[in-house]
Parts: C-alpha cells; sequence; structure tokens
C-alpha cells in the first residue's frame, strides 16, 4: 500500500493530516525554529542547521531569518544563493533553485494546492506541483509563485508579483498575473 508520503513525493493527491507528514512538519518546524533563534553572529551555525533542513544545498548560501517551510527535504538551492528575509516555502513538492539566485524579502513560494470543490476540500485532501526557478534569477520583494512554475535562467521578476505560469528565460516579468515585460539585453550590462 502506498502511504500519504509517497503519494506526496510522487505528485498524487495525499492527505496532510497522517502522522508521518505530521511529524516531518514538526521537525521542520524545530529545525526552522532553532534557526531563527540563533544569534546574527552565529554564522556557521546557522548554516549547519540549513544544511540539516534543506534537501540539497551549495557550499556558498545565506538565507535571513526568519526563514519558514514546510518540510525542508524537498528544497536544492544552488551555489552562491541568496533570500531576504521572510522568504516562506511550502514545499510539499520539490522545489529547484539554480545557481546566483537572489531572493528579496517577504517572497513565497507554494507548491502546494487544495481541490476547489469544497467536499474534496473539506475531507483534507491535497495536492503539490513543484517550482523550479533557473540560474541567474532574481525575485523581488513580496512575490508570490504559485505550484507548478518554472521560472528560466536569468530572469527578473518584479516585486509584488504573482507568479502563475511558466516565465521563460532572460526576461523581466512583472504584475498580478505576472506577466513578460521585456526581454533582457547586453546593452543593459552597461547600466546600474
Amino acid at each position: 500500500m502506498t502511504t500519504e508520503k509517497e503519494k506526496m513525493l510522487n505528485g498524487e493527491a495525499y492527505f496532510a493530516t497522517d502522522k508521518t507528514l505530521s511529524e516531518d512538519r514538526i521537525h521542520a518546524q524545530t529545525l526552522c525554529h532553532r534557526f531563527n533563534q540563533l544569534e546574527p553572529k552565529q554564522i556557521k551555525a546557522k548554516k549547519q542547521n540549513l544544511k540539516d533542513l534543506l534537501g540539497k544545498t551549495g557550499k556558498m548560501f545565506y538565507i535571513e531569518p526568519p526563514f519558514r517551510c514546510d518540510y525542508g527535504y524537498n528544497i536544492e538551492i544552488g551555489e552562491n544563493f541568496y533570500a531576504n528575509y521572510n522568504l516562506t516555502i511550502l514545499d510539499c513538492a520539490p522545489v529547484r533553485i539554480g545557481d546566483n539566485v537572489m531572493i528579496a524579502p517577504n517572497v513565497s513560494l507554494f507548491t502546494a494546492g487544495h481541490p476547489i470543490h469544497h467536499e474534496l476540500r473539506n475531507s483534507g485532501l491535497e495536492y503539490a506541483n513543484p517550482i523550479t526557478i533557473g540560474n541567474n534569477v532574481w525575485i523581488g520583494g513580496n512575490t508570490v509563485i504559485n505550484p507548478g512554475v518554472t521560472i528560466g535562467d536569468n530572469t527578473v521578476i518584479g516585486s509584488g508579483s504573482v507568479v502563475t505560469k511558466d516565465i521563460p528565460a532572460n526576461v523581466v516579468a512583472v504584475g498580478n498575473p505576472c506577466r513578460i515585460l521585456r526581454a533582457i539585453t547586453d546593452d543593459e550590462k552597461l547600466l546600474i
């Protein structure tokens, strides 16, 4: 018989009230709480705490507390990753973040979803779709990235965006819903 955790990890509908999943969330909450309570100068301890929590990290990364996630083990961050205050990741499905990614304050990544029909939703059934963020991406403050979204390499997502669909590489995209504003060109190497 397939467990609820296996269903979640396989991208199938599942019940998050399952004992194993509840224990996994408590473990992640404990590590997040510990991370968020460390003194600012305890950089090595913060880094080790995140390595214990997250599924994969690069060597160089930094997350400003507070940080919150559901499970942690579904999150992979690449090399030279930086996230500012109040990053929230609901990682019921894999969240893969590439190298050289910068995330501004108050950004939320949501892989979790709930059924539209109230009877199914009230039963506690959930589902999740992965989020993938490419290399060299900058995500502006107060952005929400919804389930199943992929953001291409070298892209900038403007502040306050709600990303509901895939965004290709090498563009600036903004808004609610997030739309491509323009391509990024080599001329911008000269601009600050």
